[in-house]
C-alpha cells in the first residue's frame, strides 16, 4: 500500500470509505456522473465507440481502485442503472449483462486491492478477467439455447479490445496521479 504524509496524517491507498462515510456517497455521485457523461459522449461522436472505447468501466474500475470495494460496489451496481433510466444505455438487452460485469468490475477491483493487498496492475488484470468471465456466465445463463455466450464474448472482445488496452495503459497512471493529488488537495483529510 502506499503511504503519504499530509499535515492532518499519512493517506494509504486505497483509501478505503465505509458506508457510514458521507465522501463515499460524494465520490460515488461524481464517478457514477462521469460514468454517464463520458460514454454519452463517446455514443454520440459514434454508435460504436462506446463498446470499442469501454468508458463506462473506467471509472467503475476506478472507483475501486482507489477508495476499496464498498465505493467500487457502489458505483459499479448504480451507474448501469441510472444511464438506462436517464439515456436508455445500455441497451434492455444487455442491461443484465453490463450490471453483472460492471459490481464485477468495481468489488473485485476494490477487493483485489484493499484486501489482499494486490498492486493496481495486478488487481486489474484480474478484475478484468473476473469480469469478463462472470459476463459471459450471465450471457450463458439468460440466453441459455438461444445463442452461444462464446461467440457473444468474443465479439465483445473483438470490439472492445482498444478500451481494453486504455485500461491497462492509462488506468494505473490515473490512479497514481490521483493518489498525489487527492491528498493534498485535502479531499481525504477525514475518514
Amino acid at each position: 500500500m502506499k503511504t503519504m504524509t499530509i499535515p492532518s496524517g499519512p493517506v494509504t491507498f486505497p483509501y478505503v470509505l465505509k458506508f457510514n462515510n458521507i465522501n463515499l456517497y460524494l465520490f460515488a455521485t461524481l464517478f457514477v456522473a462521469l460514468d454517464i457523461a463520458v460514454p454519452w459522449l463517446c455514443h454520440w461522436i459514434h454508435p460504436l465507440a462506446g463498446p470499442t472505447f469501454l468508458p463506462m468501466f473506467f471509472f467503475i474500475l476506478m472507483a475501486g481502485l482507489l477508495f476499496g470495494w464498498r465505493m467500487g460496489l457502489l458505483v459499479g451496481v448504480l451507474t448501469p442503472i441510472v444511464s438506462y433510466g436517464i439515456s436508455g444505455m445500455p441497451v434492455a438487452a444487455l442491461l443484465p449483462r453490463i450490471i453483472v460485469e460492471s459490481i464485477c468490475y468495481g468489488l473485485f477491483a476494490g477487493c483485489f486491492r484493499e484486501s489482499f493487498n494486490i498492486g493496481v496492475v495486478w488487481s486489474l488484470i484480474g478484475t478484468l478477467i473476473v469480469g469478463r468471465i462472470a459476463a459471459g456466465l450471465v450471457t450463458f445463463i439468460i440466453y441459455y439455447g438461444a445463442i452461444n455466450p462464446a461467440d457473444v464474448m468474443w465479439k465483445a472482445l473483438q470490439i472492445g479490445w482498444p478500451g481494453v488496452l486504455i485500461q491497462l495503459a492509462f488506468l494505473p497512471l490515473v490512479i497514481k496521479l490521483l493518489e498525489t493529488v487527492l491528498p493534498s488537495i485535502g479531499l481525504l483529510n477525514e475518514k
